[in-house]
């Protein structure tokens, strides 16, 4: 268990004439908000609570609430962080320079490896809509949305192509990235099945070829098969353009 269940209690160090942990311990929401993602990190999004971050931080929880209003808020919050480190990934392009394949194979390598770097916080970025509802996810910011319409559009795309090659990008990299995370330990809900690996002999073999080849079925392809996946969605796109 992470040691934010030890509680700090503000009101016995004001008691004892102390000074309260958030004088101590100067506060501000990038910091707060740093936090919660290492924490998810380290110990996935079940364990985080407000009360459980002050602590982490050294301070009483109801100091969070002047820079975070609540949970959600936070969690809102931890998702746009973890999307501006694109802006800081100088692979990725804020428009084509080289084709619009080149543009997608560079966005797209980059939303992966923000779900590689935050794995068990990734799936809240396929769950939670931060600037509006109707964004698909992985992009859920609109600068990138509207980034990825106009880079198209530029390239000779048409509206209705540039809205199909996004619901097929955005399709594309979530089914993937999901799954990937959900590999590395993530909790994305009804899909992450926990298993032992060892073999349930007590389960009848309704699926002979599947037990015969699960060595084969469970090694990780993940870079090779992300590559070629993405090399088809590319030319599926080229074909949404051409019919357009």
């Amino acid at each position: 268990m992470p040691r934010g269940d030890e509680m700090v209690d503000a009101d016995a160090h004001l008691v004892s004439g102390g000074v309260p942990p958030s004088a101590r311990q100067p506060l501000d929401r990038a910091r707060i908000v740093g936090a919660a993602v290492s924490f998810i990190d380290e110990f996935g999004l079940p364990g985080l609570s407000m009360r459980r971050l002050g602590s982490l931080l050294g301070v009483e929880a109801m100091s969070l609430y002047r820079y975070v209003p609540g949970r959600e808020n936070l969690l809102d919050a931890v998702v746009e962080t973890i999307l501006a480190e694109m802006e800081h990934d100088d692979e990725i392009l804020a428009a084509p320079r080289d084709g619009w394949q080149d543009f997608l194979i560079r966005l797209a390598h980059g939303v992966r490896r923000v779900a590689l770097a935050h794995p068990k916080a990734f799936p809240l970025v396929a769950s939670r809509p931060v600037e509006a509802p109707w964004l698909r996810p992985p992009l859920r910011s609109m600068a990138w949305v509207e980034a990825f319409l106009d880079g198209l559009i530029g390239e000779g795309f048409s509206d209705d192509a540039a809205a199909g090659a996004y619901r097929a990008f955005t399709s594309f990299l979530l089914g993937h990235l999901l799954l990937e995370v959900s590999a590395l330990g993530a909790d994305v809900g009804p899909l992450d099945v926990t298993d032992d690996g060892e073999p349930r002999n007590d389960r009848p073999l309704t699926y002979p070829t599947v037990e015969r080849l699960r060595g084969a079925l469970s090694e990780d392809h993940s870079a090779i098969e992300f590559e070629e996946s993405l090399e088809s969605l590319v030319n599926r796109i080229a074909l949404i353009q051409a019919e357009s």
